[in-house]
């Protein structure tokens, strides 16, 4: 017999007949898929289901057909925009029905993974139960839930939180409920995108705290991990044992927000909790030990190859590793694409690390193609990428070429994920480079064995883990103090504008050429194509002009208002004991989107929470030139009183103050600082919460001073507000409101936005438009929304008019 009829046949994906033919699960198939999902996610509606359904059939027959150019490509591009549209569509189909929302409901069901737990309340994530006896719009759906303790901050510091939910404890709960909805705003988490990946049915609240009843104790694996948590913050007495959690368990609820911005600004957060490469050092270890303990006992060769168990064990452990993640994204990827590579080992099928990629890819779009909206799909699949194309070669045998290759390695990763990094998070980090180069070691093969290494001992015995643990704490100590160093240095944060659309593509072309092989002419050139990426055009006014950006806060107020060269922020919106700060969660990354660089003055219309609770994290990052607020509001930095007739001009735009007077007397409401804003080409009035009293005296005492272009409503359109006179005198053809969505005060009251439409006013309110855009320039007055702006077919839910609304339709 010859050699070639001894010659197995090649079975690996690409033995294909034919020089044009296309390998079923290959790359070029992967790439069609991911692109069919990411074009029916870009959609700003879905097409009916019976579509969806026939472009599957279509597509997955295709896909099988005999191998011929281009029809697996297209087969698999159809499938990947019917995968994921059917996904989107019964997602959205499980959301909570508008008629359903604000009413209260009795449910049973168990917390799943770990609650946060807050000064002032606990969230949590509740599966309802699947009985017959739950609500049928609730019946086994997944609800996003907080628990909140009223008691005031000194009963608290005293005595603690009331309540410590147990992961995996049933419950019987009396909620109220409302559709996911979020706020809308540049730069923004858009929590409507996370609501619908997550397959969330409902937010809401426990509406009566004592009517609640615990059915049974945590158990499973969510209660094992909560467990397992309170012993490391037993067993390690160091600050660093949060740390030690994220690290061997995934959980990161003690890391506070100075936590994440050191983090954040040296390019260490996907190190910090359980990621994938954690996952593939588990499974090497696992690897390892089975293959000694073959080596050890020659025998059990005969009943499985040493190569099969050492494949085996590296699958168990991952899997094992992935579980006590609570099966994270990050991990269930590592374990598809470590799946994939024992499966061909085996088959005894050849097997490149390209191909089992692509495999991976498939097999996570396949099962859940939503999750192209986290952020860590992209930067996972794109830095495994990135390092085949680039670094295809083994690494040497000498340590001086595994040191090329590890630093080659971080030079491809830095250069092809920053475009994503900037897309995805709006900021870049020049430390993170330098940081990874020390954290990636020293943290993934020290501090995080020993960490992994305590939980297994601890599963086996409690209390043997503990010396592990205190071990991994000692040895972060010894980096976390540089990086937190390294994190306030110059070179840590770099906030980018938000970019146009073509920027990243030409981005991502840029690293492509850049990362092309030595010699190739015109690698300088590649540099111009970063530009749209990391110097965007930021749509500055001209002189005379005036941009006005109404921040999406909810029930509250911020405004941006900028000139040619400078800005000025009107409040900054609210700030709750429970946790959520506007000012730290919305305007401060809003202001970053929308590339300003300093505030030259920051007016907080009065003292109200709504209007100034968010001030202080605002001058945090962004510390004013000058502060103005009313005479007996609480005081500023830098603070002056905001006085009817104070003025100043910036590129041809005058500022002036309408109110209050001279020794007006501080009445909350009725004292916030008028502002009129007049450019070249019209001009805003923004009123802050003052009422009908004070509109008639603006009248009496300055009515040429009311006439403008732009109103933003006052008191977010309340009842007492919006005087009919007043609403006539200012001859405004745009009545701006900010109100969240669903606010217990009901604003805009009908009335007030009738009495403004009746004046020819177009009035807009931030509960339907998301952040709201004017700008007044030679072409005239522009008003853009976010939500219209960028729409996106999740938005389908929060443009429903339900009961939740309370308040007329103000989107036109």
């Amino acid at each position: 017999m010859d050699n070639a009829a001894r010659t197995p046949p090649d079975l690996s994906p690409q033995a294909e007949a034919g020089p044009l033919a296309t390998p079923p699960l290959g790359p070029s198939v992967a790439a069609a898929l991911l692109a069919g999902v990411v074009v029916c996610l870009w959609l700003p509606a879905l097409p009916a289901w019976p579509w969806l359904a026939l472009a599957f059939v279509v597509g997955f027959a295709t896909w099988l057909r005999p191998p011929r150019a281009g029809t697996r490509i297209a087969g698999a591009l159809l499938c990947g925009v019917a995968l994921a549209g059917l996904h989107a569509a019964v997602a959205l189909a499980l959301q909570l029905p508008a008629t359903l929302e604000g009413h209260d409901f009795a449910v049973s069901g168990r917390i799943v993974e770990l609650p946060r737990h807050e000064p002032r309340r606990t969230r949590f994530l509740f599966r309802v139960d699947g009985d017959a006896s739950q609500p049928a719009a609730l019946r086994a759906r997944l609800l996003q839930l907080s628990w909140y303790d009223d008691r005031d901050a000194a009963a608290l510091h005293i005595a603690g939180p009331r309540l410590q939910l147990q992961p995996g404890s049933h419950w019987r709960l009396p909620l109220r409920l409302r559709a996911p909805r979020g706020l809308r705003n540049p730069g923004t988490i858009d929590s409507e995108k996370r609501a619908l990946a997550d397959r969330i049915t409902a937010t809401g609240y426990v509406r009566d705290p004592d009517a609640a009843r615990q059915l049974q104790r945590g158990r499973g694996l969510d209660a094992w991990r909560g467990r397992m948590s309170a012993r490391i913050a037993r067993a390690v007495p160091s600050p660093s044992s949060r740390f030690v959690r994220a690290l061997a368990l995934g959980d990161t609820r003690a890391l506070d927000d100075a936590d994440w911005e050191s983090l954040r600004a040296i390019g260490l957060t996907h190190l910090i909790a359980i990621s994938g490469f954690h996952v593939g050092l588990v499974a090497g270890f696992f690897a390892l030990l089975a293959t000694a303990g073959w080596w050890w006992l020659p025998s059990l060769g005969r009943r499985l190859p040493r190569a099969h168990a050492a494949a085996l064990a590296a699958l168990a452990g991952a899997m094992g590793y992935a579980a006590i993640a609570g099966f994270a994204l990050p991990t269930v990827r590592t374990l598809l694409m470590i799946g994939v590579v024992v499966a061909a080992r085996l088959l005894r099928r050849a097997q490149r690390a390209v191909d089992a990629l692509a495999l991976a890819a498939i097999a996570v779009l396949a099962v859940d193609p939503l999750s192209v909206l986290a952020p860590g799909f992209w930067l996972s699949f794109a830095g495994v990428a990135w390092l085949l194309w680039c670094l295809p070669q083994a690494a040497g045998r000498t340590w001086r070429a595994r040191l090329r290759e590890f630093l080659g390695a971080q030079a491809v990763a830095t250069v092809g994920l920053l475009p994503l990094t900037v897309v995805l998070f709006g900021q870049a980090s020049l430390a993170g480079p330098l940081a990874n180069l020390a954290a990636i070691p020293w943290w993934s093969l020290v501090v995080v064995p020993l960490a992994l290494c305590g939980t297994a001992l601890e599963a086996l015995h409690a209390g043997a883990g503990s010396w592990a643990w205190r071990l991994s704490a000692s040895a972060f100590d010894l980096s976390w103090p540089w990086f937190e160093r390294l994190a306030h240095s110059p070179l840590a944060l770099w906030w980018l504008p938000q970019p146009a659309w073509f920027a990243l593509p030409l981005a991502l072309a840029g690293g492509f050429w850049l990362l092309l092989p030595r010699g190739l002419p015109g690698k300088p050139l590649a540099l111009l194509l970063w530009l749209p990426l990391l110097w965007p055009q930021r749509g500055l006014p001209e002189e005379g002009g005036v941009e006005v950006v109404v921040v999406d806060v909810g029930q509250g107020l911020s405004v941006l208002v900028r000139t040619a060269r400078h800005a000025l922020l009107y409040d900054t919106g609210p700030a709750q004991p429970e946790g959520f700060d506007a000012g730290e969660q919305v305007v401060v990354p809003a202001l970053h989107a929308l590339g300003v660089r300093q505030l030259d003055a920051v007016v907080v219309s009065h003292g109200d929470n709504d209007h100034a609770g968010g001030f202080r994290a605002v001058a945090r990052v962004f510390p004013p030139r000058l502060s103005l607020t009313p005479a007996g509001a609480p005081p500023l930095p830098q603070g002056h009183a905001c006085i009817a007739g104070t003025h100043w001009r910036w590129d041809g735009v005058e500022f002036r103050f309408l109110h209050p007077v001279r020794d007006f007397p501080y009445l909350d409401n009725e004292s916030s600082c008028v502002l009129r804003v007049e450019g070249a080409h019209g001009a805003v009035l923004l009123a802050g919460d003052i009422g009908e009293v004070i509109e008639r005296d603006l009248l009496r005492r300055d009515r040429a001073g009311v006439r403008t272009q732009v109103v933003l409503v006052a008191h977010h359109g309340s009842h007492g507000s919006s005087d009919r006179d007043f609403v006539a005198a200012t001859g405004a053809r745009w009545a701006l409101v900010s109100a969240g969505y669903g606010n217990r005060f009901h604003h805009p009251a009908p009335d007030a936005v009738a009495r403004w439409r009746n004046a020819g006013a177009q009035v807009r309110a931030t509960l339907d438009s998301g952040a709201q855009r004017v700008r007044l320039d030679p072409t005239g007055i522009t008003f853009g929304g976010e939500r219209a702006t960028h729409p996106h077919l999740w938005d389908a839910a929060a443009r429903r008019d339900g009961p939740a609304r309370k308040g007329p339709e103000t989107s036109g």
